[in-house]
């Protein structure tokens, strides 16, 4: 009897030593970004939902956007953080260094007809995926239309021509000193800035084969055109020192009637208890030339499993949760969903503004990314300061663009 209790005991020991730890004692570390995007609350509520769902505990941790990537590769390999969030240009390098997981065929068993090119691109690395769609964003041009009435004038200018010559007539008016304004400090605004920008001139920063074409003739004029508002008093010059967020406050407050940003300026400029233009702005594509009608840039950010997280399973689960059609209907206030399908939702049209809906409709055709390659980081770093110098008319853009295209062949060589 003895023989047989002690038996019974030792095989429930070891059933017990087998036995996967249960999901309340996996806790999971992530990071996120405090601006744009979904906002801490958001993620936060989520996250909530998640660990009440699944008694999975996660710890979120929210830095500014220039953190992110020094956060991401002092720890990933370390196991720091279980998952991260991160630009869509930054996978190629992420994957080239060994520092995320290739979750291919994870990504292959979604509905990939129903989520949108965009937001699969920034993922992906020489066609493997790396991490989960989740922030699906691009900018948009936002407009004060009734400033633009006073100036008598009914309609959004559709190029940049014509938003140019808008400008003009309301600055003459004395009804903005400054109609335009941009997020053009030296950090990665200014290159999604000037993305937009120079794809609808017809330009692009590399080919079809990822080989640098950064002083073509249509990016020249691009930049030429971005310095000239600013030469010409039509741009506020203190754009020179601003992101996203001073974009906002700027338009929030009455002082421009042009503005590039991503979708979270909606949301925010009809917010009255912090904008005193409720109700005036309008969100619309990015005008273009007739090189072409239109173009923004590509601001999805994917979640991604780091090399050194131990919960890999569970951080894949959390990844999912988060980009599941329930949660992104949930809480489109300030992003779009991945998922094609949703853009029929009621809740979605609702909650995230049925002018914001059918904006996304029409821009997101015209998706431009910035380069994904393993040296993204290291041009965009140059590009900010040689664009930088441009706009402040110590240099000409073919200059400028002629340097950053000799750099760019060196660092594709390396």
């Amino acid at each position: 009897m003895k023989k047989a209790v002690l038996l019974a005991a030792v095989a429930s020991l070891m059933l017990t030593l087998a036995t996967p730890a249960m999901a309340e004692d996996v806790t999971l570390n992530a990071l996120f970004m405090k601006q744009a995007g979904y906002s801490e609350d958001d993620v936060t509520a989520m996250t909530e939902a998640f660990t009440a769902e699944t008694g999975i505990a996660v710890n979120p941790t929210f830095v500014a956007y220039e953190e992110l990537a020094p956060k991401i590769l002092t720890s990933a390999t370390s196991g720091g953080y279980d998952v991260i969030l991160g630009d869509c240009i930054w996978p190629a390098q992420f994957a080239k260094a060994g520092l995320v997981l290739d979750v291919t065929d994870k990504v292959e068993a979604l509905d990939l007809d129903d989520i949108y090119q965009g937001a699969l691109d920034a993922t992906r690395y020489e066609g493997k995926y790396y991490g989960m769609p989740w922030l699906n964003d691009v900018k948009y041009m936002f407009v004060n239309k009734e400033l633009l009435s006073q100036a008598g004038i009914d309609e959004v200018p559709a190029t940049w021509d014509a938003l140019i010559e808008d400008a003009k007539a309301v600055k003459e008016a004395g009804i903005c000193e400054y109609p335009i304004v941009g997020c053009y400090a030296q950090a990665e605004c200014l290159i999604c800035d000037y993305t937009c920008i120079a794809g609808s001139f017809g330009g692009a920063f590399v080919d079809e084969n990822n080989q640098p074409t950064l002083n073509s003739e249509e990016n020249v004029a691009a930049l030429d055109f971005m310095a000239s508002t600013l030469a010409d008093g039509l741009c506020n010059p203190k754009s020179l020192e601003m992101i996203e967020d001073d974009v906002l406050s700027t338009f929030a407050a009455g002082n421009a009637v042009f503005a590039i940003n991503w979708t979270y300026q909606y949301a925010s400029m009809n917010d009255e208890s912090q904008s005193s233009v409720a109700g005036q702005g309008v969100i619309t594509p990015i005008p273009g030339t007739d090189k072409a009608e239109s173009a923004t840039v590509n601001g999805g950010m994917p979640l991604m499993i780091t090399a050194g997280s131990t919960h890999p399973d569970e951080a894949w689960e959390y990844m999912l949760f988060l980009a599941s059609k329930e949660m992104q209907a949930k809480y489109c206030a300030n992003a779009l969903p991945i998922w094609k399908s949703l853009y029929e939702d009621a809740q979605v049209k609702e909650t995230a503004g049925e002018e914001v809906v059918a904006a996304s409709q029409i821009q997101f055709d015209y998706i431009v990314n910035r380069p994904m390659v393993p040296y993204y980081n290291e041009l965009s770093t140059s590009m900010q300061a040689e664009i930088q110098l441009v706009l402040l008319g110590q240099k000409t853009a073919q200059e400028a663009l002629d340097g950053l295209q000799e750099t760019a062949l060196k660092l594709a060589e390396s």
